[in-house]
This record gives C-alpha cells, structure tokens and sequence, in this order.
C-alpha cells in the first residue's frame, strides 16, 4: 500500500472488492460464530464505512482473520474480532504501550501493542472480549495476546495477557515492557 492510501484510510475499489470476498469467505465459513446474522446486511454497513473497512484490511493484513461476532440491535453496529487461530504473526514481539517501549533500555521491541492498535484503528480486546472469544472456538493455544490492561495495573508497571491452556482461558500479569516471539495482541472493531 502506498503512502496515499495510508494517510487516506481508504481502500480502492479493487482492495475493497477482494477484502468484502475475503471477509464474507470466513463468515459463511463460520456461522457458528454468528448464525442468527446475514451476510448481506453486514456488507452494507461495511461499505458505508470506508474508514472501517480498511482497518478490517490492517487487521487482515497483519494475520488477525478478523469476523464478525456480535450485533448490537440497539445501537445497529456489528463488532469484529481477530479469529486467527493463534495471536496474530503481524503482531507479535511487541510491548505493552509507548511508555513502556520507551522505559526499556536494551533490546526494545520494533513497536507495542497499544501504539499498533491505535494506528490500525483498532482496539485490544478487553479481558471480557477475549473470554467470550473462547466461547466461540478454541484460540492461542500456543500464543497469548496482550489484553486491556486495567491502569491501576499499568500505573504500577504491570500489563496482563492472556491465553487459552488445558481447555480454559488464562489471565497472567507481566512487565509491560516485556516482550516474546509467542505474545501478540487481538483486536476488535465495531462497524
């Protein structure tokens, strides 16, 4: 993608085409994640939303297989959750946030999590967000992903995680500053 896109937020016509493919692809892959929806009604409303769209294609690109999880009926909005199996490739051995990234001394990561999410357009999921995830498959069984981390924790250096072992979810807590090859960090979107 070139520099204009980029600044624009704005797929072309073409990038729109393949990701809309893509996208309704996996949701008619997985109706169990979704089964009550219609494709067709989601379309809608992603091509309303420019902007949106070409976070889906960030969360895309970066290997987060984002689908559709939730309506809300009251506020008419669909929410997006990365599905990939396990935390994105294109999102890990990342921190925490920027303050932790530039607290680190030696060996700092290339970005965090919370500056990447914030430049996709995206959000982390919540520790709540990542639980019901769980209830719709089984994922990061060999990753974890960095979550919403509370700021009382945060305050005090600290970042939680999470991930998914011997058939139940795990919050842990590490120095937000750390990062492994293994730990990224899932995102949401709502449209």
């Amino acid at each position: 993608m070139g520099n204009e896109t980029m600044n624009k937020r704005e797929l072309s016509t073409k990038q729109t085409d393949e990701l809309l493919e893509v996208l309704k692809a996996r949701f008619e892959k997985n109706m169990e994640r979704h089964n009550s929806l219609v494709w067709e009604n989601v379309q809608t409303k992603l091509k309303a939303n420019p902007d949106k769209l070409w976070s889906l294609n960030e969360m895309e690109r970066t290997g987060g297989e984002p689908d559709v999880v939730d309506y809300d009926e009251q506020s008419d909005t669909y929410s997006f959750y990365d599905c990939a199996a396990e935390s994105p490739k294109g999102r890990r051995s990342v921190c925490y946030d920027r303050a932790a990234l530039e607290a680190r001394k030696k060996h700092k990561p290339e970005n965090s999590a919370m500056d990447m999410a914030a430049a996709m357009g995206i959000e982390l999921l919540t520790e709540e967000e990542y639980r019901e995830l769980q209830k719709l498959g089984d994922f990061d069984k060999k990753t974890s992903s960095w979550v919403k981390t509370p700021n009382d924790i945060r305050e005090l250096g600290g970042a939680l995680f999470c991930d998914y072992r011997f058939g139940h979810v795990f919050l842990y807590h590490n120095g937000a500053d750390s990062y492994y090859a293994a730990r990224g960090f899932r995102g949401s979107l709502t449209v």
